[in-house]
């Protein structure tokens, strides 16, 4: 029996050790040592979120003010712009209800994300103008500018596009660059009606989608012929050996190029100023979500010190009683 004893006591002194007992309890005396105890857990997840938000506040104000410094540039650029293709409009009209059996919708687009709805709304418009000119004897092909544009409609319409180009914006925009562009899609693409969609720049908070149309020479010789809004060319007196179509011909290109050109630069105006809205919201919707983390905190803690002040007082009580 006493053997027995011995062996009782032998197992039982780690059962009755006091190490649990402070593994439980040193959470609150020290959170950041012992990871074990519950209720420093549930503080220490709050501590991280808030730490988590406050980086990504930091990250979407940096955004703003970049796109801010971004869009300053480009705005007086834009601006300038207006005035090469309003000429061209004077003298050959914007005819986007003319009937053309080759139709190709060039979509400009930005190359990156997080500014709102500017990519989205392009892409739906150019699949409703596609919609709107489809026919059993009519071709619609796709020119798209930017990655957010060409992932949409590469799962949607592969087959339909004609030609993509993207890192438009890699360098700062310049005439040059945009007519070299100009160039190329002309090269590589037939039509008799070239839709160019786009997002007119008015605000920081405000851009208007907005269709451009350049006809073919053929088309605008066509036109002119049969009167409307094209038939004053044929007021216009030719001077030196060039033939009407010539004429048409260059003038075709300068206006496609000149068009391009300040439809690159105000759908960059736009998303440049539809980032640093998105990026206000996003900042001013993580220091309301810091607030609230911050209040959830400071219960948390306190009903974990109320917890702990409540244990201490009843185990001194008992010890009393």
């Amino acid at each position: 029996m006493a053997a027995l004893r011995r062996e009782g006591r032998r197992f039982a002194t780690p059962l009755i050790s006091p190490r649990p007992i402070a593994a439980i309890r040193s959470p609150f005396l020290s959170e950041e040592d012992a990871p074990l105890g519950v209720r420093s857990i549930s503080t220490q997840i709050v501590r991280n979120r808030m730490k988590s938000v406050k980086n990504i506040q930091k990250i979407t104000k940096a955004m703003k003010m970049v796109a801010a410094s971004k869009l300053r540039a480009i705005q007086v650029k834009a601006e300038n712009s207006r005035g090469l293709w309003q000429p061209f409009t004077a003298l050959l009209g914007d005819t986007p209800t003319v009937d053309a059996k080759k139709n190709v919708i060039v979509t400009i687009s930005s190359d990156k994300g997080l500014c709102g709805g500017i990519n989205s709304t392009a892409v739906k418009i150019s699949k409703s103008l596609h919609k709107l000119n489809s026919g059993p004897d009519k071709e619609n092909k796709y020119v798209i500018l930017g990655e957010k544009a060409k992932a949409i409609l590469v799962r949607d319409s592969k087959k339909d596009i004609e030609l993509i180009i993207t890192e438009l914006q890699k360098n700062p925009l310049n005439y040059t660059q945009v007519s070299v562009l100009a160039d190329d899609i002309l090269k590589n693409v037939e039509f008799d009606a070239l839709r160019i969609i786009y997002s007119k720049f008015h605000s920081v908070v405000s851009f208007l989608p907005t269709m451009a149309t350049v006809l073919s020479p053929e088309l605008v010789e066509r036109e002119a012929e049969s009167g409307g809004k094209l038939g004053e060319l044929d007021s216009y007196e030719i001077e030196g050996g060039e033939t009407k179509g010539e004429i048409l011909q260059n003038l075709a290109e300068f206006q496609f190029s000149c068009v391009m050109f300040n439809a690159v630069l105000e759908n960059a105006c736009s998303e440049q100023g539809a980032r640093m809205s998105a990026m206000d919201s996003s900042s001013r919707n993580a220091g309301e979500m810091l607030d609230r983390l911050t209040l959830t905190y400071n219960r948390t803690r306190q009903a974990s010190i109320t917890t702990e002040l409540i244990e201490i007082i009843s185990g001194a009580s008992a010890l009393e009683g």
